[in-house]
């Protein structure tokens, strides 16, 4: 149903699709993306899979996600492994991904922005239109430039009485390759812009109590490179003090519990955990880190949300330590269930979530941002969302998801705001 507010047509009727890939781009031509099953001793399978060149995707207790090139993959069935296959021609998905049949008219309201991916340069003229159809509520802010020199981009929000109340922050596509991520902060953005103007008493509430500043790419750089060079790409583009390995992983950097273990990142600047040389010294989370100190300093910080995929996970503190639990957990496990119940009930796919605190529900992390904006941001709720799929299509997330995936979380977190000021625990400090 088309929305009952409009913004002037800014440009001829075309197609926006994801920016094409350079003629240099790193082809993913017959590569396949297998999961393989562990049956719980990741060990053994990763002692087996040690003859093989291969890159991993996603690994957990469970199973392992990796991308077979062409010349491996005789020898990677010969290791006769429990598996099975998420893309069989990874370079075919990414093709596919890229294209559309939908015409975008470049009004904020037209949903069909969320039938396909775009280019970087699109989602900086999308922020302008969403400011456009708020401009008495909103603002285009930045957090610092990323290490090429991009201003990080979003947008702030409120609703009556002016800014000034606590923060609702939300981060997308700190990994480059969760394209998802930032449709979907965009999507809740438009959400919030539209019920505000429609007189939704319940989004009226979240804007008049809450100051929203939503970033759906605190990683442009790498997402850019992403999209032109190597559509697998997960870090930052800055190099290393020595080495040609490039890229620090902004959410293995932030200052809390950054040197913690040494299970939750690495010291390597080849890995894609890659934590830097010391705690925010990448420029993307430094200038991060600069706004959630002066969120803390004045109104506070009521909910963080850093959205990523794939696993489908509400995760909360601690990250760095898998016994260790924050006294609030009680009330972010209490939201998260609820938070995950609607999303089931409001999905056709009946999409479930699992939740929890991170380091015990999915693997160690240290110096992530959740850990990092609860203790020193000190925010109420923290999170970690993993968004679609559980191992059907994983970051390649097809475009036909992208507008099930957004509408499933902002259903989500209308319970979610709406629980931020109950009260979860009895006079005795129990879980109600």
């Amino acid at each position: 149903m088309k929305l009952s507010f409009a913004t002037p047509l800014l440009a001829s009727l075309a197609v926006s699709v994801a920016a094409a890939p350079s003629p240099e781009a790193k082809s993913y031509d017959g590569y396949k993306v297998v999961r393989v099953k562990t049956s719980g001793n990741p060990s053994a399978v990763e002692a087996k899979l040690s003859s093989l060149s291969y890159e991993e995707w996603a690994h957990e207790h469970q199973f392992i996600d990796i991308v077979l090139a062409p010349d491996q993959l005789n020898s990677f069935e010969a290791l006769g492994l429990d598996s099975h296959v998420m893309h069989e021609d990874l370079g075919d998905s990414i093709a596919a991904e890229s294209s559309t049949t939908q015409k975008w008219k470049r009004q904020a309201d037209d949903l069909a922005w969320y039938d396909s991916y775009h280019s970087y340069a699109d989602h900086l003229e999308y922020y302008k239109d969403l400011h456009k159809l708020f401009p008495k509520n909103s603002k285009i802010i930045t957090s610092g430039k990323s290490y090429e020199k991009r201003k990080i981009t979003g947008l702030h929000l409120w609703g009556k009485g002016g800014p000034g109340k606590p923060a609702v922050l939300y981060h997308g596509t700190v990994h480059a390759r969760e394209w998802i991520s930032s449709k979907t902060v965009e999507y809740i953005a438009l959400q919030l812009i539209k019920g505000y103007k429609d007189k939704d008493k319940l989004v009226q509430s979240f804007l008049d109590s809450y100051d929203f500043y939503i970033i759906p790419v605190v990683n442009p750089d790498g997402f850019v490179y992403s999209q032109k060079s190597d559509r697998l790409w997960r870090k930052n583009r800055q190099p290393p003090p020595s080495g040609s390995c490039i890229g620090r992983d902004i959410n293995r950097n932030w200052e809390f519990g950054w040197n913690a273990n040494a299970l939750g990142a690495s010291t390597d600047p080849c890995s894609q955990v890659y934590k830097g040389e010391k705690p925010s010294d990448s420029p993307e989370n430094h200038g991060l880190d600069k706004l959630v100190r002066k969120l803390r300093d004045g109104a506070g910080i009521k909910l963080y949300i850093d959205w990523h995929s794939y696993g489908q996970y509400i995760l909360s503190p601690y990250g760095y330590n898998e016994t260790l639990y924050a006294p609030e957990l009680g009330k972010w496990t209490k939201a998260a269930s609820l938070v995950s119940e609607t999303i089931r009930d409001s999905s056709d796919a009946r999409t479930t979530f699992t939740f929890g605190p991170s380091g015990a529900t999915l693997y160690t992390t240290t110096g992530a941002a959740p850990d990092h904006v609860y203790s020193i941001g000190g925010a109420d709720f923290s999170y970690t969302i993993e968004l679609r799929d559980t191992g059907d299509f994983g970051f390649v997330l097809p475009p036909a998801q992208i507008k099930p995936t957004a509408v499933e979380q902002w259903e989500g977190q209308k319970v979610l705001l709406s629980l931020l000021d109950e009260v979860f625990f009895d006079g005795e400090g129990a879980a109600l």
